[in-house]
């Protein structure tokens, strides 16, 4: 028996996590004395919430080495193979401790960095699933899999503001002011693990449309393997209009762009992104 082991920076969320039959490990989200276990107690409609209200960013704590600990001798002691992915080693040190966690349990226990976060880490979880499923292969076989094919793909975002990117420290006031003056969307995509400005558009109209020139370039979806869009804030407004601008991207591929998987960000990107980011992850054609 197999089990899949994942962190809540992949957005999903703990009741989903139970019908997907994977043991979810929330991040610690912290606004002010306030803690929180995120997709547990904190919704992500409610770290939103919350985020919008507050005049600082809150701060999100990785997954310790005990914590894998116990999550790992719980499973195998239940006669369980662990797949255990996380979220990008460049953006967190959660994989360190996953691996550190890992060293006592020997070839029971696998660990995959994502080299990803949010739909990106996502999506990777959706092909363990799936090779479990076919149950062709062991677990170190697919975690195997997963660190060949991780590498295709492709996660991008166009945000709606700069306002969060500076809070941060990513950008300074000069360039955020700017930016939100001449309403500057700009584009951001996951490479190699780390988050890197790719793009600027002027407005969401042309933004969406850089975004979509991206991942025409990247040599397309590869829409038979798990793909996802993904948005941030308290309204999905920026997502449908998104869905419209980039119809050429999804015709024929599916009946309609209701089918497209679609996702709310949750704490650990949406601290730095804000509200109104749309997000799309996908495996690429070329790297298929």
């Amino acid at each position: 028996m197999i089990k899949v082991v994942i962190d809540s920076g992949s957005d999903i969320v703990f009741e989903e996590a139970e019908n997907l039959g994977v043991t979810l490990l929330p991040i610690e989200v912290r606004f002010g004395e306030e803690e929180f276990l995120d997709g547990v107690n904190l919704s992500h409609k409610e770290f939103f919430e919350k985020l919008i209200e507050s005049d600082e960013l809150p701060k999100t704590s990785q997954i310790n080495v005990f914590r894998f600990e116990e999550c790992f001798e719980k499973l195998t002691k239940n006669g369980y193979e662990v797949i255990c992915i996380t979220l990008s080693s460049k953006l967190s040190g959660t994989f360190d401790n996953a691996k550190e966690a890992a060293k006592k349990f020997g070839e029971k226990v696998f660990v995959v960095d994502s080299i990803n976060a949010t739909i990106g880490e996502r999506i990777l979880c959706e092909l363990a699933l799936r090779l479990v499923k076919e149950g062709k292969l062991s677990a170190k076989e697919i975690a195997q899999k997963l660190d060949e094919r991780k590498r295709g793909i492709k996660l991008m975002a166009v945000l709606d503001t700069l306002k969060y990117l500076k809070k941060g420290g990513r950008i300074s006031s000069v360039v955020a002011f700017t930016g939100e003056l001449l309403s500057i969307k700009p584009v951001v995509a996951v490479e190699k693990g780390e988050v890197k400005l790719i793009g600027k558009a002027i407005g969401s109209k042309k933004g969406n449309n850089l975004l979509m020139q991206l991942v025409e370039k990247c040599g397309g979806i590869d829409f038979d393997m798990p793909h996802a869009l993904a948005y941030s804030g308290l309204s999905d407004e920026y997502l449908k209009k998104y869905l419209q601008d980039s119809e050429k991207l999804w015709k024929g591929h599916v009946k309609s762009a209701t089918e497209i998987p679609s996702y709310m960000i949750g704490s650990s990107i949406g601290t730095h992104v804000g509200p109104g980011a749309i997000a799309v992850a996908f495996f690429a054609k070329a790297n298929a």
